[in-house]
């Protein structure tokens, strides 16, 4: 990877920001994704975000955190948080932010135990596909205290294979259609393509019974997108 990722967020806290990033995948063109949002306020977030870290309890980490948004929010509230990204300007930004403890790490090195572990903005996305739920699943439960709880987020993008009169275009021999190829450039620079995985509800819920954890939707977002909390 070439964490162009983390140069964005390195450009536009050192306030050399010019552009945004630019995102698409393989079912949709180019999107905008402006950096101003990364470095969101509590009152920015949408409310799926701030739901979760109003139901945050104990000891906290923050999966995949970014700019570290969430990770100052609640170390604001008293909390005790430990953020993990894989890229590295990510993590510095956090760091000078003032993310307290952070460290470049992906979610399956990961082996402290939390009362709650954060995976927003498209949580599921981390799964990258349906074959490595279990594992996922399985590793986050292990890293959970007792009486702990997950808040994942993630969307049901059927909607985006709709054609005009309602009917569905997706291609039932394919993969599952939340499987997607996630592409970002910035500066005219394309990063290394990576699988990206939205997740509708039933299934999620499906892959948590099967590895022993439970799953309850907490609220529905504004665009086909949700917030579940699972636990043991």
């Amino acid at each position: 990877m070439k964490d162009l990722f983390g140069n964005a967020l390195r450009d536009y806290h050192n306030n050399n920001y010019t552009e945004d990033l630019i995102t698409s995948t393989n079912i949709s063109g180019n999107d905008e994704l402006p950096l101003s949002y990364l470095f969101r306020s509590f009152s920015e977030m949408p409310k799926l975000e701030q739901k979760a870290l109003q139901l945050a309890k104990g000891t906290v980490l923050d999966v995949g955190c970014g700019s570290g948004s969430h990770s100052l929010y609640l170390q604001e509230k008293g909390f005790e948080v430990k953020a993990i990204d894989i890229s590295e300007g990510a993590v510095e930004v956090a760091k000078s932010r003032g993310v307290k403890h952070i460290q470049l790490k992906s979610l399956l090195d990961e082996t402290e135990t939390f009362d709650t572990i954060l995976l927003l903005m498209n949580g599921t996305g981390i799964f990258q596909e349906l074959s490595q739920i279990s594992t996922y699943l399985n590793h986050l439960k292990s890293l959970l205290n007792p009486n702990g709880q997950i808040l994942i987020d993630s969307s049901d993008i059927q909607y985006m294979y709709e054609d005009d009169d309602g009917g569905l275009w997706i291609d039932t021999n394919a993969d599952y259609y939340g499987e997607l190829d996630y592409f970002l450039s910035y500066k005219n620079e394309d990063e290394v393509p990576m699988k990206w995985l939205y997740l509708d509800f039933e299934r999620l819920q499906l892959a948590c019974e099967s590895v022993g954890l439970k799953c309850k939707k907490v609220m529905d977002g504004e665009h086909y997108d949700y917030l579940a909390k699972l636990y043991t």
